[in-house]
């Protein structure tokens, strides 16, 4: 006898789908571990509705799924992991609106809900309308540190922004270094920079700026974002940041965290997101060796708790009753609770049990999410590839090595520019 765990509009879904069992397809871009988790999300949801549920895991999915929409053999499913994608499959017809339902739904029950709304909303053939649920979200708006170096200290979290610049000048007159900053990557070199320069617009400017920044309504050069750029400058200083200003670009962003834990250490705090603990020295336990706490908001500012990320959004990319049961089982807490129990999992759903994490660091990762008065998706992830995967990138090494920020700014502008 199958556990009947759904409620509401979830209920009927199910009927349905007893009544009625289908094959169901999901197509993602995860594999290995990530893989093994969905599954096992995915294998709840075929136990309950009876439906033949089958996960397809690709590390090309960005190309795959637009070849296999074009050619008429879409995935029941489809898991994107940047809305930009999505939106531009939904102006050609290629995904299903989740129904106006859903949409009420995910306002009412996700923290910050509009803005979860709002980024799963594009403009389709007859209209707007929510297209995306979002489901596995990260968080970037983090702090890490040493407990043990602060308490030798005598150091509090900041509450604020303004605590924050406090705190640096405390470190700076003790003797200490604030920073250990990052931006090398390969081919993708400058990428940090952007999370850094995303989250000061956040935290200087009304979220509807932020908007029309990555819509490019805001040019890039606007005096408010130039203003960002710099904002980003007075954390990389040569007396705030490990090695000085011109050791930023050329330090790599998986090496940089480890001057947190150097004897004695080279620096105070890393700015980074929640998947930065896997560049941490091998056997560091996070919450005992390593902690976090959230890259606060200015409090003369009064723009709220915002929160920069990304995440996954599911989307109906060939239609069956069994696809929007799916969508529809995403809504429980028991479809977040699962993934909770493993690992790598962070949900702004308010209606789940965050005793079901697996650990208290992830809980503590989740009540930051839950917290935020608004969340936004990373820009840089959302820009023209040549911009946000581009000029952005090249952009801000160039600051980093001692560049006006508004010529940066200008520069970054043209590019976007010539592409249209």
């Amino acid at each position: 006898m199958k556990h009947v765990l759904y409620s509401g509009a979830a209920a009927v879904a199910l009927t349905a789908g007893m009544a009625k069992a289908e094959q169901l397809t999901v197509f993602g871009p995860w594999l290995g571990p990530d893989q093994e988790m969905v599954e096992q999300v995915l294998g709840a949801f075929a136990e309950q509705s009876g439906h033949d549920v089958r996960y397809v895991g690709s590390d090309s999915f960005e190309q795959q799924i637009v070849v296999d929409a074009e050619a008429g053999s879409a995935p029941n499913i489809a898991i994107f992991p940047q809305p930009g994608l999505a939106a531009d499959m939904a102006s050609r017809g290629f995904l299903t609106p989740l129904g106006e339902d859903v949409a009420s739904w995910v306002g009412e029950n996700y923290a910050a809900g509009q803005s979860w709304v709002d980024l799963g909303t594009y403009e389709g053939p007859d209209g707007p309308a929510l297209y995306g649920f979002f489901y596995k979200v990260d968080v970037k708006s983090l702090v890490w540190y040493v407990p043990e170096n602060f308490e030798d200290f005598g150091y509090e979290i900041p509450e604020t922004m303004e605590d924050l610049k406090a705190l640096e000048e405390q470190m700076i007159a003790d003797g200490e270094t604030p920073w250990c900053v990052g931006l090398g990557s390969g081919g993708a070199t400058g990428w940090p920079a952007t999370d850094w320069v995303e989250d000061l617009v956040l935290r200087t400017q009304p979220p509807e700026v932020y908007d029309g920044w990555v819509s490019n309504e805001i040019p890039f050069n606007d005096e408010r974002i130039v203003a960002a750029i710099e904002e980003f400058g007075s954390f990389i200083e040569d007396d705030k940041v490990s090695g000085g200003r011109g050791a930023v670009a050329s330090t790599d962003f998986r090496d940089s965290p480890k001057g947190l834990f150097d004897v004695p250490a080279q620096c105070m705090m890393h700015r980074q997101a929640s998947f930065i603990p896997a560049f941490f020295p091998e056997g560091t336990e996070v919450g005992v060796d390593a902690d976090f706490f959230y890259f606060p908001a200015y409090a003369e500012k009064d723009l709220g708790t915002p929160v920069l990320g990304a995440g996954t959004l599911w989307a109906i990319t060939n239609e069956n009753e069994a696809a929007h049961e799916l969508i529809a089982f995403l809504q429980t807490p028991e479809a977040h609770e699962i993934w909770m129990g493993l690992s790598g999992f962070l949900t702004p759903h308010t209606g789940v049990n965050l005793d079901a994490f697996a650990s208290d660091s992830q809980r503590q990762m989740n009540e930051i999410l839950l917290s935020a008065t608004t969340f936004r998706f990373d820009a840089s992830d959302l820009m023209p590839g040549g911009v946000g995967a581009g000029s952005f990138w090249t952009g801000m090494v160039d600051y980093a090595g001692g560049k006006d920020a508004e010529a940066v700014a200008t520069e970054i502008q043209n590019s976007w520019d010539a592409l249209k």
